[in-house]
């Protein structure tokens, strides 16, 4: 059950924080772990609400062109010559595959957007990691 606290503030992650093991600093690797979990969640958190803002404007797209499909099944069983009906039918053809290309570009950027602000979210979160390790090996060889 999550009560809105991580692993890190229940009592078993304070009584790990309490060990003393000489030469290693576990205070540093908990917290540690505590900012890689942090940067997971909100990796997590900004790819729910892109997948979310991306089904919202699928439907949207898809009601419009429900209505733009129905609107253009009645301009083509409007009364009219042939000629006249395979104009009309050809620019409909032409704008239905124009939005349709837009959508999918559309959909296709709102993705990419939403993995480069997740990736995004891990990258920093892994070099800040690479740091820790660096200044953790440091005090350690200071020590020695």
């Amino acid at each position: 059950m999550n009560n809105g606290k991580s692993f890190f503030d229940t009592d078993v992650g304070k009584t790990f924080a309490g060990f003393a093991f000489p030469g290693f600093d576990v205070d540093s690797l908990i917290a540690a772990q505590r900012k890689n979990f942090e940067a997971f969640t909100q990796a997590n958190q900004v790819a729910v609400e892109g997948v979310q803002a991306l089904v919202k404007r699928q439907v949207e797209i898809a009601s419009a062109a429900i209505e733009e499909a129905s609107a253009a099944l009645k301009e083509m069983t409007a009364p009219g010559g042939a000629e006249e009906k395979i104009a009309k039918n050809a620019a409909l053809v032409k704008a239905a595959y124009e939005k349709a290309l837009a959508a999918t570009r559309e959909l296709t950027e709102l993705m990419a957007k939403t993995s480069d602000e997740a990736f995004g979210v891990l990258n920093k979160r892994f070099t800040e990691s690479f740091e820790e390790f660096k200044d953790f090996a440091t005090k350690r060889a200071v020590v020695k």
